[in-house]
């Protein structure tokens, strides 16, 4: 048994009843209540075409109201979770994070950074 207190974990509600923040989950992005799935998540599965039903299959333990949610939070605040996604790339992470990719597509720390 711990003698620790235990952290008390601070959900910041939204205006959509599904989505919260939580500082220290997931960069404290927009997420789905109770869960890890990001807003932005739910974004590019809908940018790409999937529809509700077929998110719910891919996660079967959700609401269907909380990825209609997730998807409404996604349109009222677009500038913010497409800049997430622009953020998230595989070439901003690369100049961000000063990688370089072999060619079998393996990233690596330069020099400077692995001190």
């Amino acid at each position: 048994m711990s003698t620790e207190p235990s952290q008390v974990v601070e959900v910041q509600q939204t205006e959509h009843p599904y989505i919260v923040r939580v500082p220290g989950i997931c960069g404290g992005r927009p997420t789905i209540k109770g869960t890890r799935i990001t807003v932005q998540l739910i974004a590019e599965l809908y940018k790409v075409g999937d529809s509700v039903e077929e998110m719910l299959q891919g996660y079967p333990h959700l609401p269907a109201a909380a990825v209609y949610d997730a998807i409404s939070y996604y349109l009222d605040h677009q500038p913010e979770i497409e800049q997430a996604i622009v953020n998230n790339r595989l070439e901003a992470l690369i100049a961000k994070h000063d990688l370089t990719m072999d060619e079998q597509g393996v990233l690596h720390f330069s020099k400077a950074t692995t001190k």
